[in-house]
């Protein structure tokens, strides 16, 4: 075994039998991502590249309560309460050149979304040639929870989630079990918690360079049937509407008590989130490359750092005092101005994604 070395103490690279192993090594912060740990990974990747010794990559987190629970929202949103964008800009731009990097890499990557996967977390494991879920899997894009939007390529996901399931789960920010997620497009396979090491062990002694979904599928499991897939019948005719405002008038009118909730969770979230996310979710569905998407959900989220207070207060009210109470402004959605969309989509940043 081989040990690559990198600047982030927060992330192991070592490789064996044509295996490079990559360890996000976070577990008492369920392997949040900080800039060391992208530019750590970005690294390894970059190492293995063209590393003839390096056959397939194997992306997982240590510990086994999740992958990665996303990106340090809580640093982004200091910095930017403090009066210093920029410095979520350069954590935005080097996690998406990232993310880009995982989805254009020209050996495969697989990716064990054990656990906790979220945000940050899909932008690493959404991209990977071969996603591998287990039961223990809980994968979500919450970024409406926190007054912010989808990002990391999270829309691009949700965009080619079947019927309308993608808006749904992208403004409710709700949790998708393994079966749900192999559904929506956000994995591929289910294999049993007991049998990964059975995985890591069947890729070092697969001799075939491009046998890794071959090899997973070997562990593979039918999940049982998909939440998600139960409740379409009510969330394609309601987030087909065409704003958040109509969404939840519906939501209101089916029968359905699940689709009551989903109207009482809407409307205690950002207004402002809401609206762009549903927006970013429908032009994601036209975009030709993953690289497209990302360049636009960098925009949107630079717009909410420099423009947007819902950001720093949704983070304030979930992850520091934790009170639960976010005060949102505005308040409602008849309180937004009628062009925030286009507001929202015509901001640039001062410093490009792609330089």
């Amino acid at each position: 075994m081989r040990t690559q070395p990198l600047e982030s103490s927060r992330v192991s690279a070592r490789f064996t039998r044509g295996v490079g192993r990559l360890v996000l090594e976070r577990p008492e912060a369920l392997n949040a991502l900080d800039l060391g740990m992208v530019r750590g990974l970005r690294e390894a990747l970059e190492a293995w590249r063209d590393e003839p010794d390096v056959e397939r990559i194997l992306l997982e987190g240590a510990g086994d309560r999740g992958l990665c629970a996303g990106g340090d929202v809580r640093g982004l949103a200091e910095s930017i309460m403090s009066g210093n964008a920029e410095a979520a800009g350069m954590f935005f731009r080097e996690e998406y050149a990232l993310n880009a990097a995982i989805a254009e890499y020209p050996k495969p990557i697989v990716a064990l979304a054990d656990g906790v996967t979220m945000g940050g977390g899909i932008g690493l494991a959404g991209h990977a040639a071969v996603r591998i879920v287990t039961e223990r899997s809980a994968l979500a894009m919450p970024e409406t929870r926190i007054g912010f939007t989808p990002d990391v390529g999270g829309t691009w996901l949700l965009a080619r989630a079947p019927g309308r399931v993608g808006e749904y789960l992208a403004l409710t920010g709700g949790t998708m079990s393994a079966a749900d997620a192999i559904y929506a497009g956000f994995a591929d396979l289910l294999v049993p918690s007991e049998r990964l090491d059975a995985v890591r062990e069947a890729l070092e002694s697969r001799a075939d360079p491009g046998g890794a979904t071959e090899v997973a599928m070997l562990f593979d499991e039918s999940p049982e049937l998909s939440e998600l897939a139960r409740r379409r019948p009510w969330i394609d005719p309601v987030f087909a509407a065409p704003d958040a405002a109509s969404i939840i008038v519906g939501l209101r009118e089916r029968p359905e008590p699940e689709a009551s909730a989903t109207a009482e969770l809407l409307e205690t979230l950002s207004p402002t989130a809401l609206t762009v996310t549903l927006a970013s979710v429908r032009a994601a569905r036209t975009d030709a490359s993953l690289r497209t998407t990302l360049e636009r959900e960098y925009g949107l989220a630079m717009w909410f750092a420099h423009t947007q207070p819902d950001l720093p207060e949704g983070v304030r009210a979930r992850l520091i005092d934790k009170d639960g109470a976010p005060r949102w402004r505005p308040a409602s959605l008849a309180e937004l101005p009628d062009d925030l969309v286009e507001q929202a989509f015509a901001f640039r940043p001062d410093v490009p994604l792609w330089g």
